[in-house]
């Protein structure tokens, strides 16, 4: 039976509840400076945001290397009440200094992955609940091929689900060209992320007839000019007949951005976004959406 693997242990995809499917409360990179997502008290107070606003789940994308806090995350969780998963993976070469990263040749990747997401991370005990890598600006360099094919092979022996963050959107065929096809990747475990940043509704439904997952995952950014078409793109999917391959989240990527600093934060997902969606799809669909659709996409069969 499928089970979505949060920090607190499996739970059925039925138990998920309203989910931000891409967020993140802790994150660290050399190319935001200043603005790292470190402190836990705002954490905390972000969830207790996003729980009050109707939240039940949020999907933590911060993959390893990256200030994850994994240790800190089953406590949060049990705190606010909001279930929590956290990935495994890397990110693009940008994010890590090269000494993190030449530590990880070979095999060391695969190996990585599979072990936070059987034994746990570190001594944490939390073990991850998807794998996270990324792809590049319309294109895939040799770094993103390298993760890429790592996960694939730590989701061929665990069954965990792949999420893919796309740069500015860009690059979802030669991702999927290489995870799906020369990898053999199950279309429907793998999420898109950022499609909302590169409104193609040809490369859209491309995706979609994959079989993945497309996640709309970018809301707090308002300074993306794409974002006002965002429902115009969702629509346009459903109407197509891929309205049950859809997820939406928050990306919450610097402190500024989080509600309790001022900014749109996690909460903005159901105060804002899920009424104008609601008038472009109407509710029903919406409430699959935030509730059943994250429950599939992020459930395995895990081994």
């Amino acid at each position: 039976m499928s089970h979505v693997r949060t920090v607190l242990g499996n739970v059925r995809p039925a138990e998920l509840g309203v989910c931000d499917a891409h967020d993140h409360l802790f994150l660290r990179s050399p190319r935001l400076p200043g603005q790292e997502l470190t402190d836990l008290s705002a954490a905390r107070a972000e969830l207790a945001a996003f729980r009050a606003a109707g939240g039940a789940a949020v999907v933590q994308w911060t993959p390893y290397g990256m200030g994850r806090r994994a240790a800190d995350l089953p406590e949060l969780s049990r705190a606010t009440g909001v279930r929590l998963l956290c990935a495994t993976g890397l990110h693009q070469a940008a994010h890590y200094d090269s000494e993190v990263l030449d530590r990880l040749r070979g095999d060391g990747l695969t190996e990585l992955f599979v072990s936070e997401l059987t034994d746990g991370i570190g001594t944490s005990g939390v073990r991850a609940g998807l794998i996270k890598v990324a792809g590049g600006f319309h294109a895939l360099d040799a770094h993103a091929r390298w993760t890429v094919r790592a996960a694939a092979e730590a989701h061929h022996a665990t069954g965990a689900p792949i999420a893919v963050h796309l740069e500015l959107g860009t690059g979802a065929p030669d991702v999927l060209d290489l995870l799906c096809g020369e990898l053999g990747v199950p279309g429907e475990r793998v999420i898109l992320g950022h499609l909302n940043r590169f409104p193609d509704p040809v490369v859209h439904r491309q995706a979609a007839e994959s079989g993945c997952w497309l996640a709309f995952d970018g809301p707090s950014r308002a300074h993306h000019a794409t974002d006002w078409r965002m429902p115009e793109a969702v629509r346009a999917l459903a109407d197509a007949g891929f309205g049950d391959r859809l997820l939406l989240g928050g990306d919450t990527v610097v402190a500024g951005a989080r509600s309790v600093d001022g900014g749109p934060g996690m909460p903005y997902l159901l105060r804002r976004l899920r009424p104008r969606l609601a008038a472009a799809l109407g509710a029903g669909l919406v409430d699959r959406i935030l509730t059943e659709h994250p429950g599939r996409a992020f459930a395995a069969d895990w081994t």
